[in-house]
């Protein structure tokens, strides 16, 4: 499924912009909710240092899956931005075959590479939905946020794919609903 998750989400996009029915309101609000979810990624990037330190700083410190939180956030947002409340059941169901079997093959490979302070990470934060006090066990010794993570880790697409989704659902909003 790792390998699947990024091709399908290409394929559903494509299934949601011909079922899609945007009109300016839904898409306002679906941007309103999707950017939140787009800065979560962002942020979340900032502090992840892949298999050479457990990320428990900035919103890692919140929920153990940050990435997957905003991925769901920005979903949601195109979700509603679509118009059909169909498609949403659709998203959920999609998102939940995904991503909730990825996290946990992530989290095994987390606890193979991190023992004891995984276990004990895995104990105080949540899997998806955050807490609302950070974690703070052995913060003090950990790098805070690093910009430069942002372009390593190639972040940067997700703001273009949801740019691109945005614009391809208004051009169908006031442009193709004419035809």
């Amino acid at each position: 499924m790792q390998r699947w998750r990024v091709p399908l989400g290409f394929v559903c996009a494509a299934i949601f912009f011909l079922l899609s029915r945007p009109r300016p309101l839904t898409l306002a609000i679906g941007g309103a909710i999707a950017l939140p979810g787009l800065a979560l990624r962002a942020w979340a990037t900032g502090h992840l240092r892949k298999n050479d330190a457990l990320a428990i700083t900035g919103p890692y410190a919140y929920t153990r899956n940050p990435l997957y939180l905003g991925s769901f956030v920005m979903g949601v947002g195109f979700t509603v931005a679509s118009g059909r409340f169909v498609l949403g059941i659709l998203f959920a169901a999609l998102f939940l075959g995904i991503y909730v079997p990825v996290m946990r093959v992530e989290s095994a490979t987390l606890a193979k590479l991190f023992g004891e302070s995984y276990q004990r990470y895995l104990k105080a934060v949540p899997l998806f939905l955050p807490r609302l006090s950070p974690y703070r066990e052995g913060t003090q010794d950990i790098a805070s946020f690093d910009a430069s993570l942002y372009k390593r880790y190639r972040e940067y697409q997700a703001a273009m794919g949801l740019f691109i989704a945005w614009a391809l659902l208004a051009l169908k909003a006031f442009v193709l609903s004419k035809f």
